[in-house]
């Protein structure tokens, strides 16, 4: 039977990172040139992309991830964590004689939040043509990340041929990364990204320039503990982030990215897909590791109904209510 008799074999593919996070958490974050006893190293998957199926699959989504895996220890993790998550890597090249991307990062146990030193070989890179129209057209909605620019603006690019969604999480300016954005049509980025990007401090102005220029639906970004603002259709949306006992920020971001890619195909107000993606990765944090806390679709929407909100007063007038 042919694809379109059947429909398409997934509801998310993703083009991007992953990396092998390793854990160093410490009693609190020692002053500049001083030092401080750690109390517990643990090693755990993470990434941007890969990190977003995850949480795209534990949410009930069909899942397939496009990306590259070193062959050493950290590879093998990161593998073995997307296969128990139901990801298909049938497309995951494994690079032989190459280490995974991998990052140490600090989690300050007194806040929860992280710092992160990050290292990833040119020998992982994706090439455009390492990426097949079929890989990407078996899929509902396209979700990218800014690195290897050159391939996921090539993916991006079919997806939109094909009528596909694409999604992008984007932290810092990547060369090139103008050709991507032509084919977005959701941008949900780093609260740094939109002024670096435009010239433009003022954050309202700097989305509606980005939005004007590329015809997206929807210019966004995340806040960390303040929630996410929006704009869509000429105005602005505004969801609070959530109050939680915070173990740890790793991966908030990326689980913020999966529910987002989950309330876009399961036709979520914007007002709804705010709340909800703002409650995953509120979860995320009440655990350690980039997928250590990933909810499920009743436990947030639970969640969101009795959590206190943290709100941000530059953007509290645009709070509208699910």
């Amino acid at each position: 039977m042919s694809e379109l008799a059947t429909g398409p074999r997934f509801d998310v593919v993703g083009v991007g990172l992953n990396a092998t996070d390793t854990l160093i958490l410490l009693p609190r974050f020692p002053a500049y040139g001083g030092k401080v006893p750690f109390q517990e190293e643990v090693m755990s998957p993470g990434g941007q992309v890969a990190s977003a199926l995850v949480a795209c699959a534990r949410l009930g989504l069909r899942v397939k991830y496009i990306g590259s895996v070193g062959d050493d220890e950290r590879g093998r993790i990161q593998m073995e964590s997307l296969l128990a998550a139901g990801v298909n890597v049938d497309h995951v090249q494994i690079r032989r004689n190459c280490p995974n991307q991998s990052a140490y990062i600090l989690v300050d146990r007194s806040t929860g939040e992280r710092t992160v030193l990050w290292k990833r070989p040119e020998c992982l890179r994706i090439d455009p043509d390492e990426i097949a129209p079929e890989q990407i057209t078996c899929g509902r909605l396209l979700h990218i990340d800014g690195h290897d620019t050159p391939a996921v603006a090539h993916a991006a690019a079919i997806a939109r041929r094909a009528g596909m969604p694409v999604t992008v999480d984007v932290d810092t300016i990547y060369h090139g990364f103008d050709r991507v954005l032509p084919n977005v049509d959701y941008l949900v980025s780093s609260s740094e990204f939109p002024a670096s990007w435009t010239s433009e401090s003022d954050p309202l102005r700097a989305l509606e320039l980005i939005q004007n220029e590329y015809g997206m639906r929807v210019a966004a970004m995340t806040l960390g503990a303040h929630g996410a603002l929006a704009r869509t259709c000429g105005r602005y949306y505004y969801s609070p982030g959530f109050v939680v006992e915070c173990i740890d920020t790793t991966g908030a971001g990326d689980v913020f990215h999966g529910a987002f890619c989950y309330a876009v195909l399961e036709g979520m107000s914007m007002e709804e897909t705010l709340e909800f993606s703002n409650a995953m990765a509120a979860l995320n944090c009440r655990a350690l590791g980039a997928r250590g806390g990933i909810a499920t679709r009743r436990e947030a929407l639970e969640f969101a109904r009795r959590a206190e909100r943290r709100s941000h007063p530059d953007f509290a007038r645009y709070r509208r209510h699910a």
